[in-house]
């Protein structure tokens, strides 16, 4: 069941929840464009795993209202928010793909709340030294955040057409995306379970305009906010070295800056290998 959650400034935010009621509480941070009903472990699994799996929609997408002008570190206000809602102090977080920076920024700027932190085919920061931005991602992705770079006019623009096209059939962005996944990525949306469930994730995402994609992508072109330096609890960054969407250089930049952080680069898994690893990070989350 969905449940509204009102921040403090007065926008509101669309929250699922599942697993066990009781068991240890893991925000999962859906990817760009997502929503609440991303791809995630089925409930049973996460009984079965004793955890409280918090989802939402991130401002402008599915349910939740719009946060012009949001930068990457504003989402620690509305995780804490919703932990505080649910009546939770502590948890871990779980990002993938564009979830990834800001479940870092959450790690970041909630120190004394985030217990541990996970980062799946992460982005880094558009400014980061040393670190070609663009080597290896893919055509699409470049034009994306090339626009974005620009302000909300170019990437609104762009975005918008798509978005449109998802919402008159939502199954249209997974075999878009064939055209340049590499074959490990092919093999896992070849499964009609996953391609389902992420037909439903763009269709929610998207269901009244392209805001929290172009939002997503403007903050994810311009400071996020806060350094991943500062971070100080246990970090996992796990990333796929065939990933075009986001390169696998991204998460060995992270690496170097987060201090302690344990970096899996795995040969042959690409994008999308993040969801067949997501069962075993949220094991990682929820111990100790």
């Amino acid at each position: 069941m969905t449940v509204l959650v009102r921040t403090p400034s007065g926008r509101t935010l669309a929250v699922d929840e599942s697993g066990v009621p009781e068991g240890a509480p893991v925000f999962l941070l859906h990817g760009t464009p997502g929503s609440r009903v991303g791809p995630s472990p089925r409930p049973t699994v996460l009984y079965r795993m004793g955890i409280r799996l918090i989802t939402y929609d991130r401002p402008g997408y599915g349910l939740s209202d719009r946060f012009p002008g949001r930068r990457v570190a504003d989402v620690a206000a509305d995780v804490a928010a919703i932990a505080d809602f649910l009546g939770i102090e502590r948890f871990a977080v779980l990002g993938r793909s564009g979830g990834a920076p800001h479940a870092l920024a959450c790690a970041a700027l909630l120190p004394d709340r985030t217990t541990k932190v996970a980062a799946l085919v992460p982005l880094a920061p558009r400014c980061a030294e040393g670190l070609d931005w663009f080597e290896g991602m893919s055509r699409s992705n470049v034009i994306e955040y090339t626009a974005a770079a620009q302000g909300h006019g170019e990437i609104t623009e762009l975005l918008a057409p798509l978005a449109e096209e998802v919402r008159a059939d939502p199954t249209r962005m997974v075999p878009a995306l064939e055209t340049e996944l590499p074959e490990p990525d092919r093999h896992v949306v070849a499964d009609f379970g996953i391609r389902r469930m992420l037909a439903r994730n763009f269709a929610e995402a998207l269901r009244d305009s392209a805001a929290g994609w172009v939002d997503d992508a403007v903050a994810f072109s311009t400071p996020w906010g806060f350094d991943p330096a500062v971070i100080t609890v246990p970090t996992l960054l796990w990333h796929g070295d065939e990933d075009v969407f986001s390169p696998v250089g991204h998460a060995r930049w992270l690496g170097r800056r987060i201090p302690g952080a344990t970096v899996i680069i795995q040969p042959g898994a690409a994008h999308f290998g993040a969801l067949h690893v997501m069962p075993e990070t949220l094991i990682w989350l929820a111990s100790g």
